[in-house]
């Protein structure tokens, strides 16, 4: 093995030991941002040391710095004498980092329950790993001291979601003043759930307040609230210290590598091909249809609230697209008003 290799190997099994140390630990001071924190860079460590131990390359010509997360996965994906890493290996390893942004940037609130889940489906993801490209079996290179994750596996993982959309609710309850802490929660499972669907932006507090309402007025359904995570699913098996939690499409969903370049995208994504067939059109198909300017399709699909109607439209990948329905409504409304009306009322709302 190469000597750089090596290195970044102990490096990512010294972050990993911390992890699950601090997993384990018996006070909460820190532990859950540094349990991903930790997990996170065990990953990008185990990442590039695989990447080289391939006959990869870790640093661009001309590059002073090696390449970030991202590019490790997309290499070990797709560059055909490296690749060693499945697609929904890649979705855990997208959920986690995104995880890891929020805790180390911003506010992000995990319960128990999901940093079990993250944490367990990482160490499993971990073992695999090392075991395919370096021929190491986990339990023979931790020290005999650490400790496994957990004992057992929850009987079902993905309940635990349902579970947090139902205590956000109560958060959300008039009189409790925790909307805060709402957004905290919510803000957990946005990230999980575009980590699904190939978006590497944190979500917006506009997104966390929209699913705050749509939660506050009685929608509980995950597939509703969060497509990507309803979308695949947590297989677990074996017992103790042989637990294994890995992430799984749903059948008749593929996994999809996303173009290099797209813009706030992560490595893959989960695609349900039944909802971009329902959402068919582009915004620039809307303004080609409706032969009007790109400012005016704007201000018709505002003052419509267009974007509002998950009849009318849905954003995939950080791109907006639209049904059907949503060319009737806005033919609609042309007949009734002249798009040259529409366009001063929204230029005076905007004024406004």
């Amino acid at each position: 093995m190469k000597k750089e290799a090596r290195l970044l190997k102990e490096k990512s099994l010294s972050s990993l030991t911390l992890s699950v140390e601090h997993f384990n630990r018996p006070w909460d001071t820190g532990r859950t941002d540094a349990v991903l924190m930790l997990l996170d860079h065990s990953f990008e460590m185990l990442l590039k040391a695989a990447i080289l131990h391939r006959g990869g390359r870790i640093r661009d010509p001309g590059e002073k710095n090696t390449i970030g997360f991202d590019q490790c996965v997309r290499r070990a994906l797709s560059t055909d004498v490296i690749q060693f890493l499945t697609e929904e290996q890649a979705l855990t390893l997208q959920s986690i980092n995104g995880l890891r942004d929020a805790a180390q940037h911003h506010l992000v609130d995990i319960s128990e329950g999901h940093l079990y889940l993250q944490a367990q489906s990482g160490i499993t993801l971990y073992r695999d790993l090392l075991k395919l490209v370096f021929q190491e079996e986990l339990r023979d290179v931790l020290p005999d001291r650490v400790l496994p994750i957990a004992t057992i596996a929850p009987l079902d993982p993905i309940a635990l979601f349902t579970e947090e959309i139902q205590e956000v609710a109560r958060l959300l309850q008039p009189g409790k003043r925790r909307r805060a802490e709402a957004a905290a929660r919510l803000r957990a499972l946005s990230i999980v759930d575009g980590a699904m669907q190939g978006e590497k932006l944190q979500p917006s507090e506009a997104a966390l307040r929209r699913l705050g309402v749509q939660i506050g007025s009685g929608t509980t359904s995950l597939d509703a609230l969060f497509p990507g995570i309803a979308a695949v699913r947590f297989t677990t098996e074996g017992v103790g210290p042989r637990i294994n939690l890995r992430i799984v499409k749903k059948e008749g969903i593929p996994v999809a590598l996303v173009p290099e370049g797209s813009a706030d995208s992560s490595v893959v994504a989960v695609r349900r091909v039944a909802e971009l067939d329902y959402y068919n059109l582009r915004f620039n198909s809307l303004v080609s249809k409706l032969g009007i300017t790109t400012n005016q399709a704007t201000a018709l699909i505002t003052l419509l609230g267009i974007k509002d109607d998950e009849d009318c439209a849905k954003l995939f990948f950080n791109t907006w697209c639209y049904s059907q329905k949503t060319l009737e409504r806005m033919k609609k409304a042309l007949e009734e008003k002249s798009v040259e009306a529409w366009w001063i009322e929204y230029r005076s709302r905007q004024a406004g």
